[in-house]
């Protein structure tokens, strides 16, 4: 006589559930991290400010360097973006376009000046660049024992 539990035909699902979760945090970050480095790379040290349409210029470094992304858990996705900019609205302004204050140096006087910005997009360029290779990185991310 043969005897089989039932149980012992079926996956640990716990274990299932864990190398998923576990691929899925790894995955999400590779894929958050491509994404920076795109959108760092696609953003060029230039004295002059770059046309409407294409990505800005960066005139001393902040921007790209204020790049990051970060895994979040409780919304179980990647976020990418700059930060650390207190009170700026310039990262947003430059993806969108749309209006913000410009300090100005007018004959030894701060002047401030409200300025129309046209956009120039580089968050959403680089996903876009990135997204033919993101299901890629799904390719054998659950392995047995990760």
């Amino acid at each position: 006589m043969i005897t089989m539990r039932i149980k012992d035909t079926f996956f640990d699902r716990h274990v299932v559930m864990a190398a998923v979760d576990n691929a899925k945090r790894k995955v999400l970050s590779k894929a958050g991290a491509f994404i920076r480095t795109a959108a760092k790379t696609s953003i060029r040290k230039r004295k002059k400010s770059a046309p409407p349409g294409s990505p800005p210029h960066s005139h001393e470094g902040s921007l790209r360097r204020l790049i990051l992304f970060g895994y979040d858990r409780a919304a179980d996705s990647v976020v990418v973006g700059p930060v650390g900019f207190k009170k700026s609205t310039a990262p947003n302004v430059l993806e969108y376009g749309g209006e913000t204050v410009v300090l100005r140096r007018r004959g030894g006087r701060l002047t401030a000046q409200k300025v129309k910005v046209a956009p120039r997009p580089y968050m959403a360029p680089a996903l876009e660049k990135e997204r033919p290779q993101l299901p890629l990185l799904w390719r054998n991310s659950i392995r047995k024992g990760d």
